[in-house]
Parts: C-alpha cells; sequence; structure tokens
C-alpha cells in the first residue's frame, strides 16, 4: 500500500543500475544531481528537479531534502537521518551507497570499479523500493490512489484496535497525515523547527551568555516563531492528539561546521581579509570548539538540556500553551500533548514535569483558558525502560523510540550496523 503511494520506475523499464543502496524509503524519482541543501533550494525555485547527493545528511539539510525529488548517500542505513526524514515527507532515497565516492568540494561523485564521473546536473533515476541508482533517466509511473484503496483502509479499521497517528512537523505534513486518516500526530519533532531563516535566532541564542539580554531577545523571537508553528499544526489536527517532542539534539548541531570556520578563516587570513571580521569569527570558533563532545548523542542532549537550560523548554512550553490557548477561545478543540525526550529516571521527568506544569499554568491564567496538557516521555534508553513502572508515576504517557533504544540495548550504529556488518553478522 505504501509504494502505491509513490511514484515507481516504469515496468517494461530494464534500466542499467549503476550501483546498490539500501531501500530506505519507497518511491522512485529522476532529476538533476546536486550536492549541497543550498544548490537544491535555488534548483527548486528555477524550476528544476533535482536529486540531493550527500555522504549522509544532517538537519542543515531539511530544506534541501524538501526541495529535492529525492535523496541519495553514500553512508548510513535505514535509521539514518536520510531515512527517516525521508519516510517523513513521502521521498524516496537511497542509503548507504558504498561504491558512491562523493566529492562535494568539485561536485562530483565516482562510482568505484567503473570510469563512471557523476556532475552536478547530470541526470540520475532513484529507486527507494529497490535501492538501485541508475544514470540517466528512467521512466516513472506515477501512483493513482483509487477508491479501491479506501476500500481496503476501511476494512482495516473495521478490525483494528489501535489507532495510527503520523509524524508531522509543519502544518502541510500534518494536513497531509489527516487526509490519509492519522489519529493524530504522533511525533512532532521541534529541532526541524529551528532550522532554515531561524538558524541564526538559534545560534544567537546558543553562543549568547546564560542571563544576557541578547539571549532573551533571542527566545523571545523564537517564542513568536514557535508560537506560530503549532497554531498552524493544531489546526491541521484539530480535534485530534498531536505530541510535540521537545528539543532533542544537542545545541552545537545548529552550530557551523567548526572545521569549514576554520578553512574560511584561514582563506581569509592568507588573501588579507578584514581584521575585524576575522577576530569575530576566530572567537566563534573557540565558542563552537568548547561545546565539542566526543560522542554527542550520548552528551548535553533530549531532557539533559532541559535541565541544563531551563529557559529553552519554558520556551517551547509557553509556546505550545499559547497556541492550544488562542485556538480554543476561538472555539477549535486543540489537544497537545508535551513529550520530554532521553528521560534514563524518573528524578528527571519528576523534575521537568514540575517546572512544565509552572509555565502552563502561567498561560492559562494569562488567556483566561482552561485546557488539559498531558506530559508524558519517550522510552528510548535501556535505563528507562527496566524502571518504566518508576517513572511511569509521574508521566501521563509513554512513547517508544525503537531506533535509539534498539542500538543502545544492542551496542549497534544506527548508521553503520546495516551498511557494514548486520546482514552478514
Amino acid at each position: 500500500l505504501d509504494q502505491r503511494l509513490h511514484p515507481q520506475f516504469e515496468p517494461s523499464a530494464k534500466p542499467d543500475v549503476l550501483a546498490k543502496g539500501l531501500n530506505a524509503s519507497p518511491g522512485a524519482a529522476v532529476g538533476e544531481v546536486v550536492f549541497s541543501s543550498a544548490d537544491a533550494v535555488a534548483a527548486k525555485a528555477a524550476g528544476c528537479k533535482v536529486i540531493l547527493v550527500r555522504w549522509e545528511t544532517n538537519p542543515d539539510d531539511l530544506p534541501g531534502m524538501d526541495a529535492a525529488q529525492g535523496i541519495l548517500t553514500s553512508h548510513g542505513g535505514k535509521t539514518s537521518h536520510a531515512a527517516v526524514v525521508a519516510r517523513g515527507m513521502g521521498k524516496p532515497c537511497v542509503c548507504g551507497v558504498e561504491k558512491l565516492r562523493i566529492d562535494a568540494e568539485s561536485k562530483t561523485a565516482t562510482i568505484v570499479g567503473s570510469d563512471v564521473v557523476i556532475k552536478e546536473g547530470d541526470v540520475i533515476s532513484i529507486d527507494g523500493t529497490t535501492g538501485s541508482v541508475v544514470l540517466g533517466s528512467v521512466a516513472l509511473v506515477q501512483p493513482e490512489v483509487t477508491g479501491d484503496f479506501d476500500t481496503i483502509l476501511s476494512w482495516a479499521d473495521e478490525y483494528r484496535t489501535m489507532g495510527v497517528r503520523a509524524n508531522a512537523d509543519t502544518p502541510d505534513d500534518a494536513a497531509l497525515g489527516r487526509k490519509f486518516g492519522a489519529a493524530g500526530i504522533g511525533l512532532c519533532r521541534t529541532e526541524h523547527m529551528f532550522l532554515g531563516e531561524r538558524k541564526d535566532i538559534v545560534q544567537r541564542m546558543i553562543l549568547a551568555e546564560d542571563g544576557s539580554p541578547e539571549r532573551a531577545k533571542a527566545l523571545e523571537d523564537l517564542l513568536a516563531a514557535q508560537v506560530g508553528d503549532y497554531l498552524g499544526i493544531f489546526t491541521a489536527m484539530d480535534g485530534l492528539p498531536v505530541t510535540v517532542r521537545l528539543l532533542d539534539p544537542p545545541l552545537h548541531e545548529f552550530l557551523d561546521d567548526p572545521r569549514a570556520l576554520e578553512i574560511e578563516i584561514t582563506r581569509m587570513e592568507l588573501t588579507g581579509g578584514d581584521t575585524g571580521e576575522i577576530a569575530s569569527k576566530r572567537k566563534l570558533l573557540v565558542q563552537i570548539d568548547a561545546m565539542h563532545e566526543h560522542n554527542p548523542m550520548l552528551g548535553l542532549r533530549g531532557c539533559r538540556l532541559g535541565i541544563v537550560h531551563p529557559e529553552i523548554y519554558a520556551m517551547q512550553v509557553r509556546a505550545i500553551t499559547r497556541a492550544a490557548c488562542q485556538l480554543k477561545s476561538e472555539g477549535k478543540d486543540p489537544r497537545p500533548e508535551v513529550m520530554i525526550p532521553l528521560v534514563s529516571v524518573k528524578a528527571e521527568l519528576e523534575m521537568l514535569r514540575a517546572e512544565s506544569e509552572v509555565v502552563i499554568a502561567e498561560v492559562k491564567a494569562e488567556c483566561g483558558v482552561d485546557i488539559d496538557i498531558p506530559i508524558g516521555t519517550m522510552i528510548e534508553l535501556p535505563r528507562a525502560a527496566v524502571t518504566a513502572d518508576e517513572i511511569g508515576t509521574v508521566a501521563d504517557f509513554f512513547s517508544f523510540g525503537t531506533n535509539d533504544l534498539t542500538q543502545m540495548t544492542f551496542g549497534y550504529s544506527r548508521d553503520d550496523a546495516e551498511r557494514s556488518f548486520l546482514m552478514t553478522y
């Protein structure tokens, strides 16, 4: 059924497969190759269809992923960033193409064992259903969702005992999920709302000193933007639950790449750049390097981030509550739920829940609106799983983060295991 919702290669086509990877997100796509998120966005604005080709993707690539017809990476598995985000967007994606060697600087890619060189602007086709990569254009068959599709889903509805919620981070995605029968949003990733044009605001917030007017101003700007986000999502899902996960990734993911910044500084020094600007960038580099972590996925992220920087979670909870109160006062039926990520023990959730409840009470009093906002957590750490009975005493609900829970239980890397050894193992 999922494949029926996406374009596919024409069945009669017999393309020469250039390379194979993991079938990370179903559907097929054809487009010109681009090697950066910014180039993908620019190409779409110019009316071109593109395939975004990366070693692997990160949150900074989200605008380019959204602009592209499909995503191709040489690294990562079916639970990598590219795969998870592409599936949420409904974009075809092929990951972990080991034979693909990408030189983003020169905007070329080569295939190991061949003399093929793929340049920016060359047309390729990818099939996220089979993991195939083809040089050139392959004819596509567009999906045709007929009444038969709705009939099959209606049969399932007669017998199912469990509802299905969508993953959605934007009002458009929320509306699409509702159109396909989602019973709400099970995961709204707020980190995706901190990218694009807002990244400068987020960087100002991160780099400002604790308690400074600069940080307060950045948080105020983010609050206004976040209220708008939630107004759109809650409206699209009116009457249905929306589980909003508070900020999860480490803060340095929203900062510039320190090594790329160091190269830029060196170039400026060698070419006689402005000394004031060089000094400013050098200071920024020192700040970014100071936030470096050897293993950031096990570092200052999730609820630990909310404990160390309570003003960030307070801003998000305030935005969620303010949007919900506004919509309820307009006669709508918003049903937000707050998810606190990466909890490992009861004390973490107990503390952050108490702080969140204070903010919720303040906003409800300001707006003169009464609304119930459940607070829960995601069980994604082995410690949380084995102490769930304790954590459950201060949680209104649980969600299960199976990607992190699996990799941390077995000691597998979600980005490497499938590509390097899991199939053989």
